[in-house]
């Protein structure tokens, strides 16, 4: 098979980086990137593979698989006695600071670009609103960084994901539409939002609830092993996935809304589930990451002009900061905390998954600028916020207590 040689590549690095994954945790290293510069790296060599580029079967297959994962993972593992607790801050985050980027990122981007479509323009905000706590990963374990930071910006990155996929959808339709000129009438419109938006969060809110209250039952009665029960963190990921796109809904979003109504409530039974689960979905990621450095950055960074460095560096700044700062205003918190949590919005693995997306749906042609851009930021991100994780959370926590 002429996968052999990637996979062989991908379980030797990550046994490699696993062999001193907890001396790295506290250094300026972080695990993406050192797997997005060994895939820059490893893109001077033929891979069989991964010849086709951006089109290989097995990026398609794997994007999809670890986005319903990561979507089910991330909604799944919200600490939800905690967020009852102290969810003023990742509300304002997820209700004010997340619109507010999407906005202020699609109004910058319009000058920017005069040349690409106003979708285009909307749904590169859209991907690059999303945050990714892994990638700063020392900001949300140090225990340097006071706890209500640290389950802000880990609440606020375990959800975000989720609600920017539904607006993901819709741009993605409408350039379906524009690119194939289709009529958009109003029962198109109407049929779309049912069968995206109604099925998939009633089929995955469904299969969750069921799902995790049966593993519950069975766990109480003695009918079902350890193994078994983290186990059931694929399956039911997979089982609302694959329900929902039979009828036509979106698989994605039902992903999404199984782990946030996972039935089981036992705290045991909860974390056998999250460890498979996380286990399972990190080395996916890593292997998106490695794969982001083989095929994504050669294939754009040609396209990396001005203007994308322009955004790109607005993009980690001031469309993430400004509304941050702005959903904060009342909260009595030091001008340091705010700086701390507008910085620490890494855009990292849902941003590539929902370009990988994208390019599934639609294709690369025509799309070159719009996905350079996105595959700049990120790519920036990965090495900025995991440079600063450490040092920053070291600061962070001599000034606010």
């Amino acid at each position: 098979m002429t996968e052999y040689p990637i996979f062989v590549f991908t379980a030797l690095l990550i046994l490699v980086y696993g062999l001193f994954s907890k001396t790295l945790e506290k250094s300026v290293v972080s695990a993406p990137m050192i797997f997005v510069a060994v895939g820059i790296f490893a893109s001077f060599f033929s891979v069989e593979a991964l010849k086709e580029g951006l089109n290989a079967p097995l990026l398609k297959i794997l994007a999809e698989l670890t986005l319903v994962l990561v979507l089910f993972l991330d909604a799944s593992t919200i600490n939800r006695n905690a967020l009852k607790k102290q969810r003023s801050l990742p509300l304002r985050l997820l209700l004010i600071g997340l619109p507010l980027t999407m906005v202020l990122g699609f109004f910058i981007a319009v000058p920017l670009f005069p040349g690409l479509n106003l979708w285009m323009l909307a749904i590169m905000a859209l991907i690059l609103s999303p945050t990714d706590a892994a990638l700063g990963l020392a900001v949300v374990t140090s225990k340097m960084v006071p706890e209500k930071i640290r389950q802000t910006i880990n609440v606020e990155s375990g959800l975000n994901d989720g609600i920017a996929l539904p607006p993901i959808l819709i741009c993605i339709a409408a350039l379906a539409t524009y690119k194939a000129d289709e009529g958009t009438g109003l029962t198109y419109w109407l049929m779309f939002t049912v069968k995206q938006f109604v099925y998939g969060p009633v089929i995955g809110g469904l299969v969750g609830l069921i799902g995790g209250k049966l593993v519950e039952k069975a766990s109480q009665k003695g009918w079902m092993n350890h193994t078994f029960q983290s186990l059931s963190a694929i399956s039911i990921a997979i089982l609302a996935f694959a329900l929902a796109e039979m009828v036509h809904g979106n698989g994605f979003i039902a992903a999404y809304f199984a782990g946030l109504l996972l039935g089981a409530r036992t705290h045991e039974i909860r974390d056998r589930i999250h460890e498979f689960g996380e286990a399972e979905s990190q080395a996916l990621v890593l292997f998106i990451f490695l794969l982001f450095g083989m095929i994504l950055i050669p294939a754009t960074y040609m396209f990396w002009d001005l203007q994308a460095w322009i955004y790109a560096i607005l993009s980690l700044t001031v469309i993430r900061m400004l509304p941050v700062a702005l959903s904060l205003i009342g909260t009595k918190l030091p001008w340091s905390a705010v700086a701390f949590i507008g910085w620490f919005g890494p855009r990292g693995i849902a941003s590539v998954l929902y370009l990988l997306l994208v390019i599934i749906e639609l294709g690369k042609d025509g799309y070159e600028q719009m996905i350079s851009v996105i595959v700049l930021t990120v790519m920036l991100s990965i090495f900025l916020h995991g440079i600063t994780a450490v040092p920053f959370s070291k600061m962070i926590g001599k000034l606010v207590k």
